[in-house]
């Protein structure tokens, strides 16, 4: 065999195990465009971050009972409403405040017709689990001994609205005002608390149950004393699985879905 010949074949080969790459290559091309198609039909759901551990798993039992998957997005409830404002592309919003709600559908965001109040929840105050601090009443706060205090901000967070009302309406607003520490959302307040880093906190009972050996339940605050706690969910009006996004929301106020809410603290809306 001439050195030609010899050159000849071995050019042949490698064009043959090019091709043969290139084929393999356009396979699996093919197979990552059926998983992009795949993925857009997964969820997207944004929701008040106190609802993280309670929509985790009712996302597990959607995913079991769908096969799709639920992409969350936890959050306070107003800096969830300005990204849909914004044009985030989300497919289901469940707040921890009807105002949040409220302005998104004034803005033709919301699909109307689809929103449910899904479930309900109490403000408390909370310490330290290990603390000494003589803590049995919201009024206590104004000791002097009590140091900071803190709270979700009340411009984007509906706990933190909440927390405000108790405290104008117990006429504790201004004995406090310097002692308020403004955290971004209510699971943040927790964490401040559960490290000592604050001496109390105001959250949600459901909040509190999350961290019960960490936290301890001072005192709950007077219903009187504050708007209703009530959770809404809506489609977004942008949604572009319609389809998938109601399925999720019937499974919330479904009696499985209600089970789990009430499992982590929630109550029914109604």
């Amino acid at each position: 065999m001439t050195e030609i010949t010899r050159r000849l074949i071995f050019g042949i080969t490698v064009l043959c195990l090019f091709a043969f790459l290139i084929g393999g290559c356009g396979t699996d091309e093919s197979v990552s465009n059926r998983e992009a198609v795949s993925s857009d039909e997964s969820l997207t759901v944004s929701a008040a971050v106190s609802l993280r551990d309670a929509f985790n798993e009712i996302g597990e039992l959607y995913k079991s009972k769908t096969g799709k998957t639920v992409s969350f997005n936890f959050g306070a409830s107003g800096a969830l409403q300005r990204q849909i404002e914004t044009g985030a592309p989300v497919d289901v919003f469940a707040s921890a405040g009807e105002k949040q709600m409220n302005e998104l559908a004034e803005k033709n965001l919301l699909d109307a017709a689809t929103r449910r109040d899904f479930a309900r929840n109490r403000l408390v105050l909370i310490v330290p689990a290990n603390s000494k601090a003589a803590i049995a009443d919201f009024a206590d706060l104004t000791k002097t001994e009590i140091g900071k205090i803190a709270v979700g901000n009340p411009k984007t967070v509906p706990a933190g609205e909440y927390s405000e009302q108790v405290f104008d309406n117990l006429k504790l607003k201004e004995a406090i005002r310097s002692k308020l520490i403004l955290a971004e959302d209510v699971r943040q307040v927790l964490d401040y608390v559960a490290r000592g880093e604050t001496d109390a906190g105001v959250v949600y009972e459901s909040d509190a149950r999350v961290a019960r050996s960490k936290v301890r339940v001072a005192a709950t605050a007077p219903e009187s004393s504050h708007r209703s706690i009530l959770y809404p969910i809506a489609l977004i009006n942008d949604s572009k699985n319609k389809p998938a996004a109601r399925d999720f929301v019937d499974l919330v106020l479904s009696a499985e879905g209600q089970r789990i809410l009430q499992k982590y603290g929630f109550a029914a809306a109604s």
